[in-house]
């Protein structure tokens, strides 16, 4: 039956509005939007006139009623707003939303106020990205920060959630390709010496890319020879030991100053970066004449072999830091054909 309700919003500024909605059947019609308030009795008033339209069995028509004050925000603000607004995620997060809603405002225009947008001109945005090449998936974080955007702003009916009109193209199922052996051994040569050990790391562990990046002194245990993954900078939440064979923590220690000298909030992989490195890997492949991979990949890599090597699932997730075990069976059991592992030892002598 027909029903309406208030729902209470934050605006960008701190402050709330109160909201009013309404159905024109049961559960299974669609929401519609009856104004927005700064007070709950103005939203109340709405409310009663809603029902009073429904009651006489008209729909509601706010073109007869004064017109609201509209929004003066910019797509460009709320986009930061909402960014700045996210101090529930880590910091490397937040880089990954500003760089996908930057992807969709450079081909929406950024400066016009948020209320003025269509669907269909969202429609048209998805359109162009993915004429200009980019991927379903790089796409769809696009679409969706910026769902969340529109809604942190306030802004009713939300256009990127018009589901008739914004629709995400086709993506392909692409099965991960990660390196064998010898093409990592062929990568580990022909990089600069900075990034060896922090790729015979990610190998592996099977630890995210960030982690060259977070992994400080105070995170290696040498009596134990392992390293910490702490919860504060790992994607699950979770802190994760990683115990190292003898001949890579031999190297690492190699790299430390004395014991006595160490700063235990200096960076393990100081001399290399995450960034950096992928972009040696990217050019050491080209070199080498080999397929392109990433560090990601080497993550990929660690799956697999666990795999091979008779690990359960369960197992496997909790020594890489790996939420879904569906996503882990489903994805890695037939990738990898190579078994072999590197010989750590062999490439650390030749350096």
């Amino acid at each position: 039956m027909p029903s309406s309700w208030i729902v209470t919003r934050s605006t960008l500024d701190g402050d709330k509005r109160y909201l009013v909605r309404y159905r024109l059947g049961g559960r299974e019609s669609t929401q519609r939007y009856a104004g927005s308030f700064r007070t709950r009795a103005d939203a109340l008033e709405r409310r009663r006139w809603v029902d009073g339209e429904l009651a006489a069995m008209r729909v509601p028509d706010l073109s007869t009623l004064h017109h609201e004050p509209t929004q003066t925000t910019t797509l460009s603000d709320a986009a930061a707003a909402y960014r700045a607004s996210r101090i529930d995620i880590a910091e490397a997060t937040r880089v990954n939303i500003g760089t996908a809603l930057n992807l969709i405002l450079g081909v929406l225009g950024a400066e016009r106020r948020v209320e003025r947008f269509r669907a269909q001109e969202i429609a048209d945005a998805v359109s162009q990205l993915h004429a200009n090449g980019y991927k379903r998936e790089t796409i769809r974080k696009a679409v969706t920060h910026l769902a969340c955007v529109f809604d942190f702003a306030g802004v009713e009916p939300n256009p990127v959630r018009d589901k008739l009109r914004v629709r995400l193209p086709r993506g392909e199922i692409r099965e991960p390709e990660p390196p064998n052996a010898e093409h990592v051994a062929a990568v580990y040569r022909l990089l600069p010496s900075k990034h060896r050990l922090a790729l015979l790391w990610l190998d592996w562990s099977g630890a995210r890319v960030s982690s060259i990046d977070t992994i400080l002194v105070g995170d290696y245990d040498e009596p134990r020879r392992r390293i910490r993954l702490r919860a504060a900078t790992s994607k699950t939440g979770r802190a994760l030991w990683v115990d190292l064979p003898d001949v890579l923590a031999e190297a690492l220690e190699q790299t430390l100053p004395p014991r006595e000298d160490r700063d235990p909030d200096a960076r393990v992989f100081a001399s290399s970066g995450a960034d950096s490195i992928r972009t040696s890997i990217a050019k050491a492949c080209r070199a080498a004449g080999i397929p392109l991979w990433s560090p990601h990949d080497l993550r990929h890599r660690r799956f697999s072999l666990l795999h091979r090597q008779g690990r359960t699932w369960a197992e496997i997730g909790a020594l890489v830091g790996q939420r879904s075990l569906k996503v882990t069976s489903d994805t890695y059991t037939h990738v990898l054909v190579d078994g072999r592992e590197l010989d750590y030892g062999a490439l650390l002598s030749s350096r």
